[in-house]
């Protein structure tokens, strides 16, 4: 029985350790994400896949389509 008191102990003397290695990782700014915004700019936000829905809207709502019209 004292052995899963010890066990027990150990484990949560682990836990903590590993809890407080993460704060610190987290307040030194270890998760900080420095690149993504720099290139961002770069992505096209517009390649997004329509649906057939979206696809029949943007045709009617855009007066500069006018092949649909002539054909």
């Amino acid at each position: 029985m004292t052995v899963i008191f010890i066990l027990i102990g150990l484990s949560l003397i682990v836990a903590f350790i590993f809890l407080g290695i993460y704060i610190w990782s987290v307040k030194d700014g270890q998760y900080d994400d420095n690149y993504t915004p720099s290139v961002r700019i770069l992505f096209d936000d517009n390649n997004i896949p329509l649906s057939e829905k979206e696809k029949e809207k943007e045709k009617k709502n855009n007066p500069n389509n006018k092949k649909s019209e002539n054909n």
